[in-house]
């Protein structure tokens, strides 16, 4: 004898319907799930291992490059260090520069340009200097008399090129007038007197004291300068150990304004203006 089914409510034929597709819908997120976690496994592993390949490999030529700095950087020090060891004097860091209008050079290799010029201030009613510096020749005149140097003028200061020519040609004359060849008398002139354009007086610079001899090495005034000088920025521009280099013969009333820390640094190392400015380089 058949059973009959028993009667199930609908209510209670949707809850267990609702189950059954419920379980299904859990398990197919499930499948999804773990579908994209070997996703991820087979492709995000290798990438990560590419990538630590290609962060390596960089690594690994900055460093190769690194490497060629510091040879390329090693090599200059040792050219740097070859060129002191070649050099022992320049062993100071050039903060100055040689194209300081104080220590300009105006000689026998560097002539001035015939249109140079410089604004000047007067001295006196006849004489003028460079309008930067006057001051500082002025500070330097007074004091020598504020300590009892009375006897001092200044001869001779600033020269145009055409006033340096003038100079120059009438020495060359009283030598030729005396016999001397052109010669002779271009070396004999040129001791003394620079070409024109050639000269600190051109560069509204450079002062002659007293006479204009070498009578002045003998004066209080010499002396007072040779101790004093460099604190006003001036220096003895042509020493009488230096004519070789500066190819001048030794002027005691010649000083010539370069600056109150170029003045005392060139009496330390002993140096004249040509090889100072050398020095600088």
């Amino acid at each position: 004898m058949k059973r009959k089914k028993r009667y199930q409510p609908k209510r209670m034929l949707d809850k267990r319907m609702a189950k059954t597709y419920g379980g299904r819908k859990l398990n197919i997120k499930r499948v999804v799930l773990v579908a994209l976690i070997l996703l991820f496994i087979l492709v995000g592993i290798p990438l990560f291992i590419l990538q630590n390949k290609l962060i390596k490999t960089s690594s690994e030529e900055n460093v190769i490059a690194n490497a060629g700095e510091t040879d390329s950087n090693s090599s200059n020090n040792n050219t740097s260090n070859s060129t002191e060891t070649n050099n022992p004097t320049d062993n100071t860091s050039n903060t100055t520069q040689v194209d300081d209008w104080r220590i300009r050079l105006a000689n026998y290799d560097n002539l001035l340009p015939e249109d140079f010029e410089v604004d000047l201030a007067n001295i006196d009613e006849t004489r003028q200097f460079d309008a930067r510096a006057i001051d500082y020749l002025t500070d330097m005149l007074n004091d020598m008399r504020k300590d009892g140097i009375v006897n001092i003028w200044v001869q001779s200061a600033y020269r145009s090129v055409a006033r340096q020519k003038e100079l120059y040609d009438n020495k060359m004359n009283e030598y030729l007038e005396e016999g001397k060849t052109q010669e002779e008398a271009q070396k004999l002139t040129e001791e003394y007197i620079n070409k024109p354009g050639s000269s600190d007086h051109n560069l509204g610079l450079a002062v002659d004291f007293n006479y204009v001899d070498n009578s002045f090495a003998k004066t209080d005034a010499y002396k007072w300068l040779l101790k004093n000088a460099e604190n006003y920025g001036f220096i003895l521009r042509y020493p009488k150990d230096k004519e070789d280099i500066t190819k001048i013969e030794y002027e005691s009333w010649h000083w010539r304004y370069v600056g109150e820390e170029h003045a005392k640094k060139m009496n330390e190392l002993d140096m004249c203006l040509e090889e100072y400015v050398e020095y600088l380089k």
